[in-house]
């Protein structure tokens, strides 16, 4: 939040809470007709896509996790330099000979001859996991929920793989793992997105223009 706030802030644009700290209702200075509702980053994507709000700012990650067809429901207008963080696939550091997506392919298979299930991938980001997957061809697996600390779902035997965010790669080298080498998902940011709902007023259109022009989006 105070990040957003900044950056607007930097282009003429002030947000502000307004009320206590458990009020999540906010003010918006520098230009008319525009109201600041607080959310939690993964309210954000639906309440775009429902036109319950015009404009919200969260993660390119949810935004494509939590809402299918996502371009179609949603429009991205500016990646905002901050809150940056890598979804990526990691695997055991003692898995030597498993480096890419191929090697994990075969290593999925091999692991289903031997154990007579799929290999399992613990990870929050369902959807984006799968259709990467699907479009890098390996199929041999199995996605595994993971609401707690996905890092340590291969170390509790919970999992033998992992796809989740990281910044820095420290926590995955603390719990013995490794990104593989075109591991990269999706290079997450908080993002700027408009909700691509039909009904706007002109009122509302013309404020947009004026917002997008003071931004200088």
């Amino acid at each position: 939040m105070e990040k957003t706030f900044d950056w607007f802030g930097a282009r003429g644009v002030g947000l502000r809470k307004s009320g206590s700290d458990r009020e999540y209702a906010g003010a918006v200075d520098g230009i008319d007709r525009v109201e600041l509702v607080l959310l939690s980053a993964g309210e954000i994507p639906r309440e775009l896509a429902a036109g319950n709000i015009h404009l919200g700012v969260t993660g390119s990650d949810l935004v494509r996790e939590k809402l299918a067809n996502w371009d179609a429901r949603v429009a991205e207008l500016a990646p905002m330099g901050f809150g940056g963080a890598d979804l990526i696939i990691a695997v055991p550091q003692a898995w030597v000979d498993v480096a890419t997506l191929d090697d994990l392919d075969a290593a999925a298979a091999a692991f289903r001859r031997t154990h007579g299930f799929r290999l399992r991938i613990a990870t929050k980001y369902h959807r984006l996991v799968r259709e990467f997957l699907r479009e890098q061809g390996v199929a041999d697996y199995q996605l595994i929920d993971s609401q707690g600390a996905t890092e340590g779902t291969v170390k509790n035997e919970t999992a033998e793989a992992i796809a989740d965010i990281t910044s820095t790669g420290e926590t995955l080298r603390a719990n013995g793992l490794k990104i593989l080498d075109d591991g990269l998902i999706h290079a997450s940011q908080a993002t700027l997105f408009r909700g691509r709902r039909r009904d706007w007023t002109d009122q509302q259109r013309e404020t947009l223009k004026v917002l997008m022009r003071v931004l200088d989006i």
